[in-house]
């Protein structure tokens, strides 16, 4: 069947379901919205509309990047407005049904704004100032499109890039990319065109071609969403890089732990061979390509592609030395082209589009958007989709909504465990691959943290370099090892045992890894430590010098107190909630808190009512005689 057919047919089945006087009701289902309980709203409006036969269509829809606002429910309603509703429950479902299913009451007070786009246009919500900053290309049909029904898909514009690509030879497909300026969006910013290139002109009957869908940074799940929300994009994509390269055979190694991705990408797989568009001479033509999805068992090493085309044959997943690259020799011993999914779900929209309209969006070095989840102290968190070039800055402010409880910004981790820790003063740094380097940090996969006064800089420098050694496959001498003394070091630092010859340890040994490290997780775990140690030294010295945490976090450092005068002495919250029982009343009734049996667990801070806020931290804590002060005392005011 030749694809103008199959188009045909999509949009006719699709666009019949849209025609006339069906409302449709749209609930996002991808994991962040299954969390925050979607399923039971789905479960609640299909028990609402089970009596509108003809009336109403529920679908599942992945999600929109407002990870803060689910569970999302959008109803569309032919001839007005489509509105999208936040933080949806079970309870208030009835009332959206009665009021905009059945009637005209479109229930604002319950709603986050109207949506627009669709079809060929990216969706977004008019009303919400965070989509004025973004430019939405991956995330165009993600919260709106169903993923499960390729039909939407296609009517949309998907596989109309694949139906193209047939047509050209791979050397116009390569020089496509070339001209696009896409560079690999899986951390290291490679020029896409040279790889495909060098694959290609490979000899070689038996090439393979590789999704790396291996998403294992903390904080990190774009490529989850992409695969949850619109796996037909990555496939058409991977379909097309195996023509180019001339590979009969795809892979998509994807993260045990991504259940519902896995799920979604086998339907979409079997619709896409039913339609003609994936296995034997797909279109009728004479190309033939077959995808397998290869479960990953959480390895984060497993992202660095000789380690991940280790895994897929069965061996340890260790990084090899190159060359060979695996464009040359990889999957078992075969030309192999590895990319990562945010890459090949540009490709489809490159070849369908044309290389000046991804060229013109950006910045000359790198062009296109960059795809960021947004964590940590910020209003919003989710998934934004920026222009290259926009700054930090608009980036937390602008789209991120700032710091949570009008908090004050402290540093920004991007990049994931090997990205770098940014300070308030680089904020206004354009977000693209040269820029981010330049400051010490990366683009990684596109994990944002954001944090403020209440987080720790050299805490958090520990937690990721405790990740990255943890997550070593331990090949290499100076990450095996090297990663182990630098944890160490730090572990110390928080702990008040530091000093500045520690300071100065941790900074060469940094480098030592860096430059020493065999693969990438280890010349980059050490970023956290170097750009914390650049950009917040004064930091590190209040721990070694006045054994003091400016941010009151590192337990060593930080003793609870409760404050006499501010002590409810009805109240036996602080009794009641401290495991080690460490808190008691003295004679006056007042609440005191042993600092010999005090874990610091933070529970009494935590249930202290808001209108006596009593309980404080303190630092530091060499200033109350051996730590051990048990009865009512004028605590030590923070320097």
């Amino acid at each position: 069947m030749t694809f103008r057919k199959i188009d045909l047919v999509s949009r006719q089945n699709w666009q019949s379901l849209y025609n006339g006087e069906i409302i449709h009701i749209l609930v996002g289902t991808a994991t962040c919205g299954r969390a925050a309980g979607s399923m039971a709203v789905l479960e609640a409006i299909r028990r609402e509309i089970a009596g509108l036969e003809g009336k109403a269509r529920v679908s599942e829809v992945g999600c929109m990047g407002l990870c803060s606002y689910e569970p999302l429910v959008v109803i569309v309603k032919p001839g007005d407005f489509s509105v999208c509703y936040h933080h949806v429950t079970p309870l208030i479902v009835p009332q959206l049904v009665e009021g905009y299913v059945k009637g005209d009451d479109p229930c604002l007070d319950l709603a986050l704004g109207t949506v627009a786009g669709g079809g060929d246009e990216a969706v977004y919500i008019p009303e919400l100032d965070l989509f004025k900053h973004q430019a939405r290309v991956l995330l165009r049909n993600c919260g709106y499109n169903s993923p499960l029904e390729i039909d939407h898909y296609i009517a949309c514009g998907g596989y109309r890039g694949l139906s193209s690509t047939l047509e050209m030879k791979p050397a116009q497909i390569i020089r496509k990319l070339e001209k696009s300026g896409l560079r690999g969006r899986g951390g290291a910013g490679f020029p896409t065109a040279t790889k495909w290139a060098a694959c290609s002109q490979t000899k070689g009957k038996t090439k393979y071609v590789i999704c790396n869908a291996d998403e294992g940074d903390p904080g990190a799940f774009m490529d989850r969403v992409l695969l949850e929300s619109d796996p037909h994009a990555v496939i058409e994509g991977l379909i097309i890089a195996g023509y180019t390269v001339g590979a009969g055979q795809g892979y998509i190694y994807v993260r045990e732990e991504y259940p519902l991705a896995i799920e979604r990408l086998e339907m979409a797989l079997k619709q896409a061979k039913e339609k003609g568009l994936l296995g034997r001479k797909i279109l009728g033509l004479g190309f033939s390509f077959k995808i397998e999805i290869i479960k990953g068992a959480g390895a984060f090493v497993s992202g660095e592609e000789t380690a991940m085309i280790a895994a897929i044959e069965g061996r340890r997943s260790w990084p090899e030395h190159r060359p060979p690259y695996p464009a040359e020799a990889g999957l078992w011993g075969k030309p192999t082209l590895v990319n990562n999914v945010k890459t090949l779900a540009y490709v489809p929209l490159i070849i369908q589009n044309g290389s000046d309209w991804f060229a013109g969006i950006g910045t000359g070095n790198s062009p296109g958007t960059a795809l960021f989840a947004l964590a940590g102290k910020l209003e919003n968190t989710g998934l934004a989709e920026v222009p290259m070039g926009t700054s930090l800055r608009t980036l937390v402010y602008d789209i991120g909504g700032g710091i949570k409880k009008g908090g004050r910004f402290k540093a920004v981790q991007i990049g994931g465990p090997s990205g770098g820790c940014l300070p308030e003063g680089l904020l206004d740094t354009p977000i693209d691959f040269d820029s981010l380097k330049g400051a010490g940090a990366i683009m990684g996969s596109g994990g944002v943290i954001v944090m403020d006064e209440d987080n720790c800089v050299v805490d958090t420098a520990r937690f990721f370099i405790d990740f990255s050694r943890q997550e070593s496959c331990g090949k290499c001498t100076h990450c095996r090892i090297g990663a182990h003394h630098l944890f160490s070091i730090l572990d110390d630092v928080t702990k008040g045992k530091g000093s500045l010859k520690s300071l100065e340890a941790l900074q060469a040994l940094a480098e030592d890894i860096r430059e020493g490290s065999l693969c990438g997780l280890g010349k980059m775990a050490t970023n956290p430590a170097l750009t914390t140690l650049r950009y917040f030294r004064a930091e590190y010295e209040s721990h070694v010098l006045e054994q003091r945490c400016p941010a009151r976090v590192c337990k060593e450092l930080t003793a609870y107190y409760i404050l006499p005068d501010k002590c409810y002495k009805g109240c036996d919250h602080c009794v009641l909630a401290c495991p080690a029982e460490a808190v008691f009343s003295d004679e006056q009734g007042l609440k005191v808190v042993d600092q010999v049996k005090c874990t610091k667990c933070g529970s009494c801070e935590l249930v202290c009512p808001a209108e006596y806020n009593a309980v404080i931290r303190l630092s530091p804590v060499s200033l109350v005689p051996e730590n051990r002060r048990t009865k009512p005392q004028t605590p030590v005011k923070e320097p």
